[in-house]
């Protein structure tokens, strides 16, 4: 009798552990600037994502939550990473910061050099990985959508995504090369070579092609995270 009541504690035991890990599922944090930030508005990436993971029946595993604050760079990241990430304890972040960096360098006279850049991004890094957080970088996408890299700064972009695609490779990160994936893109998609309104409505920010391009690219990548 003592022996099988054993054994119903025991299984009851196990039911209850198999439910509570059936019901967790990853957090996954976006941060990033305003791309980000209006990627968490309907029709943004973040939930257009929502919808992706929806259709392949993997709600239940995926938690998204939007961590963009417009006009950020690098260094904003990192002051408010405690604040805004770290914070709500997530399995994964995604990255995706580095077009301010680069653009603000024209519009605003501001930006973030080179070598800063890549001391603050490798800092953010090994801050979230401290705290257990798996990291997916993001290389930063367009500034202007001519196919032929003659937007004004198609060369400062090359070189911080070669820069963030090396980097990936070396720490064995995850990388959504979306610098890559959009000039494929525009090669293939822009005859015309329009500066603007293929996948972005102001050579910068989504449009709503641009918004599910970005979804696709970065949920092949967080799929194949165990």
């Amino acid at each position: 009798m003592v022996q099988k009541f054993l054994l119903f504690l025991l299984i009851c035991s196990a039911v209850i552990t198999m439910s509570f890990t059936l019901q967790k599922r990853k957090k996954v944090v976006f941060f990033g600037d305003s791309i980000t930030q209006m990627g968490a508005d309907a029709g943004g990436y973040i939930r257009q994502m929502e919808t992706m993971i929806a259709k392949e029946g993997l709600s239940n595993q995926f938690e998204l939550v939007g961590a963009g604050i417009s006009g950020n760079k690098v260094t904003d990241l990192y002051l408010r990473l405690e604040r805004d990430v770290l914070s709500k304890q997530p399995d994964i972040v995604v990255i995706y910061v580095g077009i301010n960096d680069v653009w603000h360098k024209r519009l605003a006279g501001t930006g973030t050099d080179y070598v800063k850049y890549t001391e603050f991004y490798d800092a953010i890094v090994k801050k979230l990985q401290a705290a257990g957080a798996k990291v997916v970088v993001c290389t930063p996408s367009v500034i202007g959508e001519r196919k032929d890299n003659s937007n004004e700064q198609d060369g400062e972009l090359n070189m911080y995504s070669n820069w963030l695609r090396q980097y990936a490779k070396e720490k064995q990160i995850p990388c959504t090369d979306l610098r890559t994936e959009f000039q494929n893109y525009l090669i293939a998609n822009n005859p015309n070579n329009a500066e603007k309104g293929l996948l972005t409505t102001d050579r910068v920010h989504l449009n709503a092609a641009g918004n599910e391009f970005v979804a696709k690219a970065i949920w092949n990548t967080l799929k194949t995270i165990q």
